[in-house]
């Protein structure tokens, strides 16, 4: 698991989050993202979301930094 500390905290239904963690991926993950949507940035929110036990809200409200910041932690992941 990788912890990616948010830059700017995000507050979703009350909730504030200034970091995230990223848990490894299953199949059944990417399978459910695929199920989910079409279409490529869904998915990946989906399942970005899904990894860090979070609604997709919060990855939707993040900066765009935090949000390459998590999506690296996810690639690095894969490679790990």
């Amino acid at each position: 698991m990788t912890t990616v500390t948010l830059t700017s905290p995000v507050t979703v239904d009350g909730e504030t989050f200034t970091q995230l963690t990223v848990r490894p991926a299953k199949v059944k993950d990417q399978l459910a993202a695929t199920k989910f949507s079409k279409n490529d940035e869904d998915r990946e929110i989906y399942l970005l979301s899904t990894l860090c036990g979070v609604v997709p809200d919060v990855l939707k409200e993040m900066e765009l930094r935090d949000y390459q910041k998590l999506q690296t932690a996810f690639m690095n992941s894969l490679s790990d």
